[in-house]
């Protein structure tokens, strides 16, 4: 759409120097854009504006220097306005709007798809939520825009790989295990003290009752004891490591089972206790050391962070030998990169925002570019039932799992709602709203604008109208406005999707949607797509396909389903 102008300005900017007219000692940025306000035409550009200093011309003088030599051979501008101080607008015509259906004809699903990645190896690491407890909502949020995050990219041509991250090492699966262990000694009548900072949901009692019928009999009999006694009466630090093992996994297997069933997956399951395993750890920091960037100070060991941008540095081992979360993340990002990405993404809760300077510290540190290393922040979900919001709060066990609102309102309704604002904006999350089959309700609103347009073609079907190739049908019956808006948001599909990939925006394709939708619904009651004059029922089933192409691949990439039948 843009890259036609884009030429024609060109040619204008050459014909203008031709005519030495204007010099263009060197082309300026053409910048082309959609305006605001719809009566300022198609696109306009500022070109004129950019020439301005090096020609020593007003912009509004450059600009009707460029109308005049501009070489439209294709025939696709209908007028031209200069507007302001020396904006050039452009109203293109009608026939160009629906030329674009061709476009999306031919290519079907691969409509939109572009090399704006160049085929750059990505890695999108999200959701690595602590295997001490189930998903909440918070967690979902985050699945979905990494999930939908990968498939634009792949979409847009870069070389994407999804990771989730398990934290599993350190204080938090201890506690985990030392809450595992009290409910377990509590339900055979052993009491052991509660730790203060445990674990309190109901799961957690769940996990030891599996740990007394399934785990406690190998436990023991590697610490040869005989029975629950026996294995009661050995200290905790021998016992604890087979009950944190039990309650990681159980917790990884239900995380594994909630991400299935909200439809995403993941190309690996990086565990943080291997960097350990492998030695990774020492090796960097080892590494640090030597370039002078790790020093010791106070009787704890530091990474000068503060050298690459952070506002101090930060304790990479305790003064009791601890690793800190710290060593394990320095370790880990060096092991993204020696495996190869190009660039990494990682998706945080919005309450790491302040981790973010100490991981670009770190990366330039490891030598290399900090901007390969780029952090999405994810707000809280402001998640409310009847009125009121229900607290999240893992340890105290009163929090509702991704799980649950899954099976209250659909995979769909949940991916799509998460995604209907900017991952760094707080979200309001309707439970009763998203159940509604009413316009209220935005996945429904979508989903059946593609279940409409699949009926029309079931209904054309029955009455014996086959669709043609569109190489043979005649698009200039679409001359209504109506039809006209819907050809331009069919051609704006492609640069969406570009901009959504390069801005990491997701959730544009949702605004996207619910604009398409509501333009589709709006023509649909006002106007007949099959009816008796065939020319003109061919060329508006043509118009429905190119909806239902972009409408089902929008809904592909945010991985919501494109249902043919509501």
């Amino acid at each position: 759409m843009k890259n036609a102008v884009v030429d024609i300005i060109r040619g204008a900017l050459e014909e203008s120097r031709r005519r030495e007219e204007l010099k263009v000692s060197a082309e300026p940025p053409i910048i082309v854009s959609v305006p605001r306000e719809e009566g300022h035409g198609d696109l306009a550009t500022t070109v004129a504006m950019a020439l301005a200093s090096s020609e020593k011309k007003k912009p509004r003088e450059i600009a009707e220097i460029l109308v005049r030599n501009i070489r439209d051979e294709a025939a696709i501008i209908e007028k031209t306005e200069i507007a302001g101080p020396g904006f050039i607008n452009f109203f293109l015509r009608s026939r160009y709007w629906t030329s674009v259906l061709r476009d999306a004809a031919e290519a079907g699903p691969e409509y939109g798809r572009s090399d704006a990645g160049r085929g750059e190896k990505v890695q999108v690491e999200f959701v690595s939520a602590n295997p001490t407890g189930p998903l909440h909502v918070g967690h979902g949020r985050g699945a979905a825009v990494g999930d939908a995050l990968a498939n634009l990219l792949s979409f847009a041509g870069y070389d994407v790989q999804r990771e989730f991250y398990i934290n599993d090492r350190g204080r938090q699966v201890r506690l985990l295990g030392e809450s595992v262990w009290a409910r377990a000694c509590e339900l055979e009548g052993t009491p052991y003290p509660f730790p203060e900072e445990g674990y309190k949901g109901a799961y957690v009692r769940d996990i030891a009752r599996s740990f007394v019928e399934e785990g406690m009999a190998g436990a023991a009999g590697r610490l040869g004891a005989k029975d629950w006694a026996g294995l009661a009466s050995r200290p905790l630090g021998d016992v604890l490591p087979f009950v944190v093992s039990f309650a990681k996994d159980s917790i990884l297997a239900e995380i594994r089972r909630d991400l299935d069933d909200f439809g995403v997956s993941f190309d690996d399951w990086f565990s943080e206790e291997s960097l350990y395993r492998d030695g990774k750890v020492d090796q960097v920091l080892a590494g640090l050391r030597v370039q002078g960037i790790m020093y010791d100070k106070d009787g704890a060991q530091w990474f000068a962070t503060s050298r690459f941008g952070d506002d101090k540095d930060r304790v990479v081992v305790k003064q009791d030998g601890e690793m800190t979360y710290f060593a394990s993340d320095i370790a880990y990002h060096e092991d993204k990169f020696l495996r190869g990405f190009d660039r990494v993404i990682d998706i945080w809760g919005a309450d790491h925002h302040g981790y973010i300077p100490r991981m670009k510290a770190v990366v330039q540190a490891l030598g290399h570019d900090p901007a390969k290393c780029e952090v999405l922040l994810v707000q809280l979900v402001n998640l409310l039932r009847e009125g009121q919001p229900v607290a999240m709060g893992k340890r105290e066990g009163e929090f509702v799992t991704l799980s649950e609102v899954v099976r209250e309102v659909g995979k769909d309704a949940a991916r799509y709602v998460f995604l209907t604002r900017r991952s760094d904006s707080h979200l309001d999350f309707d439970l009763e709203l998203v159940k509604k089959q009413s316009a209220e309700n935005p996945v429904y609103y979508v989903q059946y604008a593609y279940a409409r347009l699949c009926s029309l073609f079931r209904q054309a079907a029955e009455r014996g109208i086959a669709l043609p190739p569109i190489a043979d049908v005649d698009l200039s019956p679409l001359t209504l406005p109506e039809e006209v808006a819907l050809a331009k948001q069919i051609a704006a599909f492609p640069e969406m999707i570009e901009k959504a990939a390069l801005a990491r925006e997701p959730h544009r394709l949702t605004t996207y949607l619910q604009e398409i939708a509501g333009t589709l619904h709006a023509y649909y009651y006002k106007h007949r797509i099959i009816g008796d004059d065939l020319a003109l029922t061919h060329a508006r089933l043509h118009l429905m396909n190119g909806l239902k192409v972009v409408i089902g691949r929008a809904l592909g990439i945010l991985g919501v389903a494109a249902p043919e039948r509501m």
